[in-house]
């Protein structure tokens, strides 16, 4: 009989937390979860998603023991696994990193540009002393993060906790690789994608399938350059993201861009669009938050009919972390998109890069696959100034220094000098008071 398992998730809080937990109770032949504890250090929102989750649990006919907690004592202790999903600041702050940039007439968004640098700092604060805990209650966990932004996360645990047990992961890659492939009337599981690039900033440069024996990514690229990409479901905003996804194809057509490409390729057309009063952090606000809420108020209520119109899916985002759980626990050795350090996996890029690639899990942990090949001088010169204004932020958070953070926004490709730099480096430091480190 296998071992039950004690999980936690960091960051419950989140919209997420409820379709992570299906995910994993849904695999419980190979990931026999008996206990989860639910750690946020916000109580409120942590007892939102427990109630929520005991009543989906309840309603599927799931013994499971279920606990929630600020205490990260209480929380790690004697876990197996951690599943860390911490948003630094909330959305609240999410908010102040879409609209400040738009007010200088940059790109606004959570994980690109000025803003995702903004959210960094705040996440390097909280994930660096949250990865501290783990390692101090439950040394022997391994940690899945979900944490953005990704790449200065992953080089800030690098540096503080070189070996940590931690697996950094994001949904996106595999997200446009089965739209794709749902677009484009695919099997998505007898793909074999090539996927390198940073987190948010990559590209697909081959999509092998099993199938037909051979490389589609041609025929995929051909179509949408006749077609274009479009998105039967989802958000208008979404819906925008693939047209524009098409278009950088258009102009690019040896590859398959990641979406969030668009905001340094397209950056002055999605400033000129964007409505600075209301961003996509009002959107999630308005909706995916709201119905969370909402749903936990209908089951305080106990309100039968309104709780029948109430669920929560099991998504992309839950599957990718659960299936990376299972490989690592029953030693499968799964290939996925993992962020890694480069070590020689892109041959002509820097070493010390932070970087997404193709990567075996097994029992022992992550194996990144070497590409062999060198990447066109494109990709590189966009990733070379990705890493470098990254590695002088990270620097930043460090040394506490101002003449680094001013030089990681001034390099920065969403960013066009360095007298704009300043103004909104000067403004974000202004409205994160509290949430990062003094820069002098």
């Amino acid at each position: 009989m296998k071992k039950e398992l004690t999980i936690c998730i960091a960051g419950a809080g989140s919209t997420y937390t409820p379709g992570i937990i299906q995910s994993i109770l849904s695999r419980y032949e190979q990931f026999p979860v008996s206990e989860i504890r639910l750690y946020d250090v916000s109580h409120e929102r942590n007892h939102r998603t427990y109630v929520i989750v005991e009543y989906l649990t309840k309603r599927l006919n799931q013994n499971i023991k279920l606990v929630e907690t600020t205490d990260p004592q209480k929380a790690f202790t004697g876990v197996d696994y951690i599943f860390s999903q911490i948003r630094a600041g909330g959305l609240k702050m999410r908010e102040l990193d879409e609209k400040i940039p738009l007010k200088f007439e940059l790109v606004g968004q959570e994980a690109c540009g000025v803003g995702g640098f903004a959210y960094g700092m705040r996440s390097m604060v909280q994930f660096l002393d949250l990865v501290e805990e783990c390692v101090k209650y439950a040394p022997q966990a391994w940690i899945l993060n979900y944490t953005n932004p990704e790449t200065i996360i992953s080089e800030a645990v690098r540096r503080k906790f070189p070996d940590a047990k931690i697996i950094n992961a994001c949904d996106m890659a595999i997200s446009i690789s089965k739209t794709i492939a749902e677009i484009y009337d695919y099997n998505h599981d007898a793909w074999v994608p090539t996927y390198y690039g940073l987190n948010h900033f990559g590209w697909f440069t081959e999509i092998y399938d099993k199938e037909l024996d051979k490389d589609v990514l041609g025929d995929i690229i051909e179509r949408a350059q006749k077609d274009g990409v479009w998105l039967n479901e989802g958000d208008d905003s979404w819906k925008e993201t693939y047209v524009n996804l098409g278009r950088m194809i258009q102009y690019f057509p040896d590859s398959i861009p990641n979406n969030y490409l668009e905001y340094y390729l397209m950056g002055d057309e999605k400033v000129a669009k964007a409505n600075p009063n209301y961003t996509r952090a009002n959107y999630v606000m308005d909706n995916r938050d709201n119905y969370m809420e909402n749903f936990y108020q209908a089951i305080l209520s106990g309100s039968k009919k309104e709780l029948e119109t109430y669920s929560m899916e099991n998504e992309i985002h839950g599957q990718y972390i659960t299936d990376i759980a299972i490989s690592l626990h029953c030693d499968l050795n799964e290939r996925f998109n993992l962020i890694v350090p480069n070590h020689g996996a892109i041959p002509n890029l820097r070493a010390d890069a932070v970087v997404e690639v193709p990567s075996y899990v097994s029992a022992k942990g992550v194996e990144p696959i070497s590409l062999r090949e060198d990447i066109s001088d494109f990709h590189k010169g966009l990733m070379e100034a990705q890493v470098a204004s990254e590695k002088l932020w990270v620097d930043a958070f460090f040394e506490q220094s101002y003449l680094k953070a001013l030089q990681a926004f001034t390099l920065n490709q969403t960013v066009p000098s360095m007298l704009v730099a300043k103004k909104v480096l000067d403004e974000l430091i202004e409205a994160n008071k509290g949430y990062w480190p003094e820069l002098k």
